[in-house]
């Protein structure tokens, strides 16, 4: 899909920043699935395929509408840095915070910014502590969202997407994962549209190693 066939919904400040012209498939996909308009959305799609350029997109389409916040939730702290790096870079015209310390506190300081990058125990915290900017919450993301499935992990992940759907009542949920074994039924219980493709950059040969030697399917 051609970036110019949508330019009438994408805010302008966003539309400047893609700096390309053809969308990838999935994101193709994610854009006849409602991304523009507002809806949830689970994306299950190969690594490298373009799904965080989604949520980009869902996030900023939001904050430069002024209708509310980012929150963006990955599974650990070191990627919660990469990604708070990545953005602060790629958008520096936007408040960028990376919320991953002490979990016994509410960060009230939180509420002067854009975007927030954190993990699923912080942000529990945040919750149970009532953090005054959740509420000005208008996008969720979910990264690595099937560690739902995690016996350590998933248990919070999935209370805090539950409470948060409960709160932010208007806000856009998008999820995301490379792999994933029930799409269907987790999009049922995200409310959100499920989008699906195995396009990839690089073409995925599986094979055989021994002796030496590699035989591919």
């Amino acid at each position: 899909m051609k970036i110019s066939l949508v330019k009438d919904k994408i805010h302008p400040n966003l539309f400047k920043k893609l700096g390309f012209e053809t969308f990838r498939p999935a994101q193709s996909k994610a854009i006849n699935s409602g991304l523009l308009e507002g809806k949830n959305l689970l994306i299950c799609t190969p690594t490298a395929s373009g799904k965080t350029l989604v949520a980009e997109i869902a996030m900023l389409q939001n904050i430069y509408n002024n209708k509310g916040k980012g929150v963006y939730i990955v599974p650990l702290k070191a990627l919660a840095s990469e990604k708070y790096e990545y953005f602060k870079e790629k958008y520096p015209d936007l408040k960028v915070a990376l919320s991953i310390g002490d979990t016994d506190s509410s960060d009230s300081y939180l509420d002067k910014f854009d975007i927030i990058i954190t993990v699923s125990e912080k942000l529990d915290s945040l919750i149970r502590h009532k953090s005054a900017f959740l509420r000005y919450v208008a996008t969720v993301v979910v990264d690595e969202v099937h560690l739902l499935n995690d016996p350590y992990r998933g248990p919070t992940v999935e209370i805090v997407i539950t409470i948060l759907r409960q709160v932010l009542k208007k806000a856009q949920f998008i999820a995301l994962s490379a792999t994933i074994g029930n799409p269907k039924e987790l999009a049922e219980w995200l409310d959100a549209n499920l989008v699906i493709d195995d396009w990839r950059p690089v073409k995925l040969h599986q094979g055989i190693y021994q002796e030496g030697e590699i035989e591919f399917y």
